[in-house]
């Protein structure tokens, strides 16, 4: 069962000041997870995947702000899940003064990326 269940708060998180932290959760022949670490005042780039939708799942943190493209942006907080479908764009900063944490789960893979 180890590649079918996962713990998601014993371990798996890693922060870096420098820098936003993705960690691989799992790869399939279909989809992929990562989860991703956010110090206060950090951010995933804008960026979209032509090819794969990206659902994000907030795990941990109360202030941060979603870039949902064309100017767009939402505040998102843990509990939280987002939805982009292929080709649209997003991103998010961490605004809180606590860490932020999310999985996000892209299919089909192999996973296209542009970086906007």
């Amino acid at each position: 069962m180890e590649d079918r269940v996962f713990n998601l708060t014993e371990g798996l998180a890693h922060f870096d000041e420098n820098a936003p932290q993705k960690i691989a959760v799992y790869q399939s022949d279909k989809t992929l997870g990562a989860m991703w670490c956010l110090e206060p005042g950090q951010e995933v780039f804008l960026h979209a995947h032509p090819n794969a939708d990206d659902v994000w799942v907030c795990l941990e943190g109360e202030s941060g702000l979603y870039f949902a493209g064309d100017g767009q942006e939402v505040q998102i907080k843990k509990g939280m899940a987002i939805l982009a479908k292929a080709g649209q764009t997003h991103g998010m900063r961490n605004t809180g003064k606590d860490r932020f944490v999310f999985i996000g789960i892209c299919g089909p893979v192999p996973v296209e990326t542009v970086k906007l």
